[in-house]
């Protein structure tokens, strides 16, 4: 059986088909197909407040190819969610009318507490340590996702408006910074060891940079040493040297730096990177609605 799921981010917009297999009574999930669009829609929202007629344009062209790609793979469900930029934008309802009216296409405008919750979803938590504690960082163009499990639940859970294109875009207000780093002291002190889990394209991407193919995690001082090292080329010599696409070797140093600022405060040494999303979280959920309905 087959899902789909549709992120729209303020960096980019990603449709994720994936595969469920059940296998002695465990679902398998595998990733048949990622299509990814960088549209950046977080460059007209936290400058101007609104998304520009040209980038509302690309979007629906984009979701058009999305939705017949959807009715060519048959699947079972799909969900379709729009983030920190279509959260904030003033425009945001009246554009999610109109993809609906020119793709067909459902799309949700999520707040930051459901985004956490579906980063979640992905129960990642199952093949770890259950005597340890975790921090959940999902880093987004417009927001960043932390949620803390301890003790086998969720303790805490919080989204904060720092993002990598926000950063870039110097809009990324010094008290919602100072509010994060006083949010994870709160919800942490007293917890060790505490690891961290990373999602996003950009903790991926630097994961994959540090050929740590023997291990599925990043310590500290490795992550220092890539976010310096990247630091040290210029945007051109980044794309060049690393094969970085443009929207990614621009926002993959202020991702490193909010990784690294969330380590440090929470007193991380290493941090597993499992390499999935908000898009793999609306996969599991969907397969999840699925079964319920079917019993």
């Amino acid at each position: 059986m087959v899902f789909a799921a549709i992120d729209i981010g303020s960096n980019a917009i990603r449709l994720l088909f994936c595969r469920v297999y059940v296998v002695d009574g465990k679902p398998h999930f595998n990733k048949e197909e990622l299509f990814r669009m960088p549209i950046r829609l977080g460059e007209d929202v936290f400058v101007n407040g609104k998304i520009s007629d040209q980038k509302i344009e690309r979007l629906i062209w984009a979701l058009k190819g999305y939705s017949e790609l959807i009715k060519a793979y048959g699947v079972i469900s799909y969900r379709a969610v729009a983030t920190s930029a279509m959260r904030d934008a003033s425009n945001g309802l009246e554009i999610i009318e109109k993809v609906k009216a020119e793709s067909g296409l459902n799309v949700e405008i999520i707040d930051g507490k459901n985004e956490a919750k579906l980063v979640f979803s992905n129960h990642i938590e199952e093949i770890l340590n259950p005597k340890h504690a975790y921090l959940y960082i999902d880093v987004g163009g417009g927001s960043t996702e932390l949620t803390l499990y301890y003790d086998n639940k969720v303790m805490a859970a919080k989204s904060f408006n720092v993002g990598t294109v926000r950063m870039i875009l110097e809009k990324v207000d010094k008290s919602e910074l100072e509010e994060m780093k006083s949010w994870i002291k709160r919800n942490t002190s007293g917890i060790h060891p505490l690891y961290g889990i990373g999602s996003g394209g950009n903790i991926n991407k630097i994961f994959k940079m540090s050929a740590k193919k023997e291990t599925k995690h990043l310590s500290y001082d490795r992550l220092k040493n890539i976010y310096d090292m990247l630091c040290s080329y210029t945007f051109k010599e980044r794309i060049e040297r690393f094969d970085l696409k443009p929207d990614r070797a621009d926002v993959i140093i202020p991702a490193a730096k909010i990784f690294l600022s969330v380590m440090k405060n929470a007193d991380i040494e290493k941090v597993f990177v499992p390499q999935v999303g908000l898009s793999d979280g609306l996969v599991h959920q969907l397969y999840e609605n699925y079964i319920k309905t079917e019993l």
